[in-house]
């Protein structure tokens, strides 16, 4: 039984993650600002309502964690936010507004974990193709790929800074999964991948792959659109 904390579990990827990992036995924190009823309900989940671009905010995991869990053994940064509008309508705001949740929220959270991340803990990082270098990109999606290509570099650091402790950091760049976000940057498109099939690679990725990963980025993509 590990504990498990994952981010982003109101819908898509992330909400299927926590019922996967809390139906194999283990124990969950489940991090979203609106709380799926089907969450609550599973004995081993718990749910906590946090924004994740507010600092302040994020107090609330570290109460948890020193009141409930003495160590994290699984980190998913799964949540995102998402913009599609042109560059030149793209504000400072709108930019700082994404890279809060996408980046600063992934900092924020991985410091507060880490009194509790031991050898052989494995934060994971869900990035997209968009943020990887050389591949492609895509009209309206400025604020949203530069962030997730930051966070990639911010994860092969921490594998860096935190390799002599044990504490493996890995980042998955997806491709086109069908989950509410495609729709929203891509309305009417089909991704040939559910949330469900996607949050099975993970589940299984998260609970092993750091015996053989540190500090990479795989790319998880049977197509981009």
């Amino acid at each position: 039984m590990k504990n498990i904390i994952i981010t982003g579990t109101s819908r898509g990827i992330g909400y299927e993650l926590a019922l996967q990992f809390a139906n194999a036995g283990h124990n969950v924190l489940a991090i979203s600002r609106k709380i799926p009823q089907e969450l609550i309900k599973n004995e081993n989940i718990t749910c906590l309502p946090v924004d994740l671009s507010d600092e302040i905010e994020m107090q609330k995991v570290a109460n948890f964690l020193s009141h409930s869990w003495k160590n994290v053994d699984i980190i998913l940064h799964n949540a995102g936010r998402l913009l599609l509008k042109p560059f030149s309508e793209t504000s400072q705001t709108d930019f700082e507004n994404i890279f809060k949740v996408n980046v600063f929220g992934v900092a924020n959270l991985t410091r507060i974990c880490l009194p509790y991340l031991q050898k052989g803990s494995h934060v994971v990082t869900i990035s997209s193709m968009g943020g990887i270098q050389g591949s492609l990109k895509f009209a309206g999606l400025s604020a949203y790929s530069s962030s997730k290509g930051a966070v990639i570099t911010l994860s092969e650091l921490l594998a860096e800074e935190y390799k002599e402790r044990g504490i493996s950091f890995n980042v998955l760049a997806l491709g086109a999964v069908q989950t509410e976000m495609l729709e929203e940057a891509f309305p009417g498109y089909e991704a040939p991948i559910t949330a469900n099939e996607m949050a099975n690679y993970i589940f299984n990725f998260a609970l092993t792959a750091n015996k053989y990963y540190n500090g990479k980025v795989l790319q998880v993509s049977s197509t981009n659109p």
